[in-house]
This record gives C-alpha cells, sequence and structure tokens, in this order.
C-alpha cells in the first residue's frame, strides 16, 4: 500500500544534507565523493534509526501501546535511539542489550550508548548470546508478556527475519530524499555506499530507489556476517518492503551488491581499514564515524575507489548512518590512532 497510509510519527530532522567531501576526494582521486549527512537527523545524536523508527512507533501508537521493547549489541545506536524516542513520546521503554562483541574493554560496557540508554530512563535487560536472533526475539516476547500481566500494553521492535521489515520504510522515503536532492543540486548520482547489518536500511533504500524507476547502483559493506548471508538477507528484506511500498516484484537478485572484503573478524571488531577510515574522515572531512558501522561502511568505499572500480568524474554517495555515541566506547583503540 501507499507509504502514506502506514502510521507514522516525526522524530527526524530531515532532509539532512548531501554535501561533498572535496578532500576525501581529492586525496583518494578518482569519483567526486559525497556524503549523506544522516548523523544530523537529531534524536538523541542521530542516526538512521530515527527514520526507521518513525514506523515502528507510529504503529505502536496507533496500538495504543504505553511500553516499546527492543534488542541489540550493547552498542547499540537502534537501542538508544528507541529509548529516545519513547521518552519524546512518554512512552516506557525496556530494552536488552546482546553479547556480541566479547573481546571489548570495560569501557563498552558502560560507556557510549550505554550511558545515554541509563540517561533516557530505559530499563535494561541483558542477553548472553550475540548471533541468537530468534532467541533474543523470544526473549523480547518474555519481556512482552511480563509487561502485558503488569497491566501495561507493550509493543515489541523484532528484528530477527520472518518479522515485516517496518522500519526499512524509513528508508524508501530517505531513497526518495536523496534524489531529490541531487536534482536540486543537478547531480546524477552513481552509486550509493551504505553499511549493511540488519539489512533494514540498504533494503529501504532498493526499495525506494526501485519506487522512483532509479537505477542508481547500492554497494552494501558487510559489517556483521559473511557476504553470502548477507546477500541472501537484503534480498529477501528488499523484497518484502518493495511489496510494502507498493511495488512488488521490483527487486531482483541483480540489484544486491555487498562485500564482506572489509569485515575483519566479526562484528564490532577492530580492522586496519577500518581505523584509518575513522581517522581519514575525521581529518580531512571533519566527519565523526562509529568503529562498528559506518567506519567499516567507509574503508569499503575507499577500499573500492582504491581499486579502480569507480571511474573519473562519477558521483558516489556515503550514507552516514551515525552512531556517534558508539566511539565513546572504543575509546582504548581511538587514543591509539
Amino acid at each position: 500500500m501507499p507509504i502514506a497510509d502506514y502510521p507514522r510519527v516525526t522524530l527526524a530532522h530531515t532532509p539532512t544534507p548531501l554535501e561533498p567531501m572535496p578532500n576525501l576526494t581529492k586525496l583518494l582521486g578518482g569519483p567526486n565523493l559525497f556524503v549523506k549527512r544522516d548523523d544530523c537527523t537529531g534524536l538523541a545524536m542521530g542516526g538512521n534509526k530515527a527514520r526507521q523508527l518513525e514506523f515502528y512507533f507510529g504503529e505502536a501508537l496507533a496500538q495504543k501501546a504505553d511500553t516499546v521493547i527492543i534488542t541489540g549489541a550493547v552498542q547499540s545506536n537502534f537501542v538508544r535511539m528507541t529509548a529516545a524516542a519513547a521518552a519524546k513520546l512518554g512512552m516506557a521503554c525496556e530494552i536488552q542489550l546482546e553479547s556480541r562483541v566479547k573481546t571489548a574493554g570495560p569501557e563498552y560496557e558502560a560507556s557510549g550508548n550505554v550511558l545515554l540508554d541509563r540517561l533516557l530512563g530505559a530499563k535494561i535487560h541483558y542477553y548472553p548470546e550475540g548471533e541468537d536472533e530468534a532467541g533474543a526475539d523470544k526473549a523480547l516476547d518474555d519481556i512482552a508478556e511480563r509487561v502485558r500481566k503488569e497491566g501495561g500494553n507493550p509493543y515489541v521492535i523484532h528484528l530477527s527475519p520472518g518479522h515485516p521489515p517496518l522500519g526499512s520504510l524509513g528508508y524508501v522515503v530517505g531513497a526518495g530524499e536523496i534524489i531529490d536532492q541531487a536534482d536540486e543540486q543537478g547531480l546524477k548520482i552513481d552509486t550509493i555506499v551504505l553499511a549493511s547489518g540488519s539489512a533494514a536500511t540498504q533494503a529501504g533504500v532498493l526499495a525506494g530507489l526501485k519506487l522512483r524507476k532509479s537505477d542508481i547502483r547500492v554497494n552494501g559493506i558487510c559489517v556483521r556476517r559473511n557476504q553470502d548471508a548477507q546477500s541472501e538477507r537484503v534480498l529477501r528484506q528488499a523484497e518484502v518492503c518493495a511489496e510494502m511500498a507498493g511495488c512488488p516484484g521490483a527487486i531482483s537478485k541483480d540489484d544486491i551488491h555487498v562485500t564482506d572484503n572489509y569485515l575483519g573478524d566479526g562484528y564490532g571488531l577492530s580492522t586496519l581499514e577500518m581505523q584509518e577510515a575513522l581517522a581519514l574522515a575525521a581529518q580531512k572531512e571533519g566527519l565523526i564515524l562509529d568503529p562498528v558501522y559506518t567506519a567499516k561502511a567507509m574503508a569499503g568505499l575507499i577500499g573500492i575507489v582504491r581499486e579502480g572500480t569507480f571511474k573519473a568524474g562519477q558521483n558516489v554517495v556515503f550514507l552516514h548512518t551515525g552512531g556517534t555515541p558508539a566511539i565513546f566506547g572504543y575509546r582504548s583503540m581511538i587514543e591509539g590512532l
């Protein structure tokens, strides 16, 4: 059905800027590099999840929910922004933090997003496994059942496959925003590069481009799982999202482009390429990335440019999905740069 028919609340400051990155362009040579500043969406230090949460909270309010429940990694940006949105809308929030990064230091467990989760008043639970999506979602359902028994009306944001990717609709809208801004600037975009984790953002962008009849290529940089698994996940999510957005059958396997060349040893674990990208973005463009998502995505962009994949004169947009608070959970790594 049309996007306008889905319940939605306003949480994000949009449109976010679409800006050139002249210094990185000059340093790397080849294509013209731009950044879509979705780190500037507001809502408790911003990030891409603000767009997605507009649809989740729209549905939650339509169901007259009073408590929102979500799961994510310890330094999850999604969890932090859910807690912020709940506070803004006068709802309770219970969050579950999954143990995905086993080698992190003490600041990882207490600083960054975790500190903000507490400040925002969320009730925190812990889940011992980091790669058990079905189990983590089942634990959310158990929390929801307790809330019901206590007289509340919970709304659960499930993140495992099998649940409709409602949040992806935020990037159906976001993709249209990018196209409109490019048109206003007289800019023909050839490729969008972004971090690919849950696949919600990449799926939404793909569906949004199809809805606007655009042939812009989307390159996903894997930040959680290998290329084969991620390709299947993106395809599945994008197909469902396209159907939800009113363009069923628009997505094919040929539309899915992901690489795990910059993943390293896994989710949230440092790589030399990620550290270089973190420093270059900060020191050349004044952009603050996060070590988990955007720095690995930027490492992918830099690597692809260096490989000569893009032609001189092409226009490549890096989707900065935010995550700024997480950088404080990696203080010891940052101090070593």
